[in-house]
């Protein structure tokens, strides 16, 4: 039987998250912008608690730190599988990367925005 069929398990899905986990660990160790999101997802948090940020509020910037995450995951798998396919330079690789770092860059953007407009009104209470 395959392993894909032998339904839910409980130490397979503990073993998902083993890989999860040194996923996460491989991004904070290799990726300097995983490590400048940690600190500002840090900051966010600490600003949050000091300014006592209402529930509804705190699911904005859930939602705006997952975003930056979720893309920044996403471009370090995708950067480190352009590095063993085409370890060599290439133009249209280069091109990929590029775009891959974009996408993170529109997140950040639009977290920090989701993130000013959130916590603005708690800055002026």
């Amino acid at each position: 039987m395959r392993k894909a069929d032998r339904g839910f398990s409980i130490p397979d899905r503990m073993r998902s998250f083993g890989y999860a986990a040194k996923g996460l660990a491989f991004m904070l160790r290799t990726q300097h912008n995983a490590r400048l999101h940690l600190a500002a997802t840090a900051t966010v948090l600490a600003v949050g608690l000091g300014l006592h940020v209402s529930p509804g509020d705190w699911k904005w910037l859930t939602v705006a730190i997952a975003l930056v995450w979720v893309a920044e995951a996403f471009n370090t798998a995708f950067e480190h599988l352009c590095d063993v396919v085409s370890p060599q330079f290439h133009p249209a690789v280069e091109k990929a990367k590029d775009v891959g770092a974009a996408a993170v860059l529109i997140c950040a953007a639009a977290a920090t925005a989701l993130g000013a407009l959130t916590l603005w009104p708690y800055l002026w209470k």
